[in-house]
């Protein structure tokens, strides 16, 4: 829904529903489904607003967000922490399967299922009908994102990623 918020703007009103839904059908209802991820999301967007801006404006109530409405780029930033996966994206089945050129990482030989990285990697994906395993040269030279905005949202998600392990682990 597109209403005008409270600063005199467009925004967005973002309501999480209790519905369960995959492949585009919708399966069943998850009694305070909703709500419990509506919380889950609002905490984390409020831990995390240190460290980037995000869209959070308010909470309506127990699953409705006010946000500002933004332009995304559709671009999925994964960070990967471990050699693993089961999924034609995922690094350890490209991996498995030859590639060495991942997401524009070059993988060594010799790792084996699940090793934990020295680093942990970011490894883009574009969002849309099927997500497609991308190098941020490509994103760049797409014209997906400028070279300025991969760099610092590359940054955001590597902090990010550090944080959340760092609260998964307290």
């Amino acid at each position: 829904k597109t209403e005008e918020i409270e600063r005199g703007s467009k925004g967005l009103v973002l309501e999480c529903t209790n519905r369960l839904s995959a492949f585009d059908r919708q399966m069943c209802e998850i009694p305070h489904k909703g709500r419990v991820l509506h919380l889950i999301s609002l905490w984390w967007f409020e831990q995390t607003s240190h460290i980037v801006p995000n869209h959070v404006w308010s909470s309506a109530n127990s699953r409705t967000l006010l946000v500002e409405r933004c332009e995304p780029f559709m671009i999925e930033f994964v960070v990967r922490g471990y050699m693993t996966g089961t999924t034609e994206t995922s690094i350890w089945v490209n991996y498995k399967n030859g590639v060495r050129d991942y997401c524009g990482n070059q993988l060594e030989d010799g790792y084996v299922k699940n090793q934990k990285f020295t680093t942990p990697m970011v490894t883009p994906t574009t969002k849309g009908k099927k997500d497609e395993l991308i190098s941020p040269k490509e994103i760049v030279e797409r014209g997906i994102m400028t070279q300025e905005d991969w760099d610092s949202c590359q940054s955001y998600a590597r902090e990010l990623f550090r944080f959340g392990q760092e609260t998964a682990a307290k």
